[in-house]
């Protein structure tokens, strides 16, 4: 089965040639890449992809600036594969990448979504483990052993309310779930969070390989970093805690509900992040961390 891949581009174009190298590299060779260029101003990019001499690979650019999140749905609007990869345009892919996808849906084969395993980077591409990493893969993400962990419905949805340990870039999905749950609007900051609840609620399964097949990159400067220094990314957790709150009374899920209403791991998210926000951030940045830490 061919596995269609995404790269939604807005970046540094060598992170992205190496990206599309770590592409080349899969074992399993039955692969499509499509690369959506969201009018980055850099000529070398199309020049670059005209010398790839690749057929598995096409490289399309948008007429007009889309920005991020509908820049991700134009991907969703042209995949046709029965899974999709929405990979960042700097992150890896490790050679065992699809591999280890195709295994997993071998074994859950109603799976949503698939996280594999990842190692974490920095700019330069050396390992990494910082406080948020460890967090995620040593307390919050589900024991799988050398197999995999599945989550589905209520279960699903409390682990990841608890505390977002997926790698939004490394995940692969079931390409009719994303044409039938869409991202929310007005949740910039936290989209990939909010959908993966909405598959849960939905229903949906997550499998969890932890196989290592995936290099995310944290980049110190990032636009996530700056969300925390100016209030934003705390703001917008608040609201959807509160959506996701009520949304699992509505199910029914008495345990989600409360975890979402209690939101511990956000909140002590916001203790770690209080030193900085207090060096570097805004007064409105501020405001927001202790207003995270401490309201209800």
């Amino acid at each position: 089965m061919t596995h269609e891949i995404f790269v939604p581009f807005w970046g540094d174009p060598e992170l992205l040639y190496e990206t599309v190298r770590s592409v080349q590299a899969q074992t399993v060779e039955d692969w499509r890449l499509v690369v959506i260029d969201d009018c980055y101003p850099d000529d070398s990019v199309p020049a670059f992809f005209a010398d790839l001499g690749d057929p598995r690979i096409e490289y399309v650019r948008n007429p007009l600036n889309l920005g991020i999140t509908e820049n991700y749905r134009e991907a969703i609007r042209q995949a046709r594969s029965e899974f999709v990869t929405i990979l960042g345009c700097d992150d890896l892919m490790h050679p065992n990448y699809l591999q280890v996808v195709r295994e997993v849906i071998g074994r859950v084969p109603d799976a949503d979504v698939i996280q594999p395993g990842v190692d974490v980077i920095d700019e330069a591409g050396r390992a990494i483990s910082p406080l948020v990493d460890r967090v995620k893969q040593g307390l919050l993400a589900p024991k799988g052993g050398s197999g995999v962990a599945v989550l589905r419905g209520d279960r699903m949805a409390t682990s990841l309310i608890r505390g977002d340990w997926l790698y939004w870039p490394s995940l692969t999905f079931r390409t009719a779930t994303l044409k039938r749950i869409d991202f929310r609007d007005g949740l910039p900051i936290i989209q990939d969070l909010a959908l993966l609840m909405d598959i849960a609620f939905d229903g949906g399964t997550l499998a969890y390989a932890p196989t290592r097949a995936f290099s995310y990159r944290r980049h110190g400067g990032s636009a996530s970093q700056k969300t925390l220094l100016d209030g934003r990314r705390f703001r917008d957790e608040r609201t959807y805690y509160r959506q996701a709150a009520e949304l699992a009374r509505t199910q029914g899920w008495r345990r989600t509900e409360i975890t979402a209403r209690v939101r511990l791991m956000s909140r002590l998210h916001g203790v770690a992040e209080l030193p900085g926000v207090i060096r570097s951030g805004t007064s409105a940045g501020l405001r927001s961390t202790l207003a995270h830490i401490f309201a209800l």
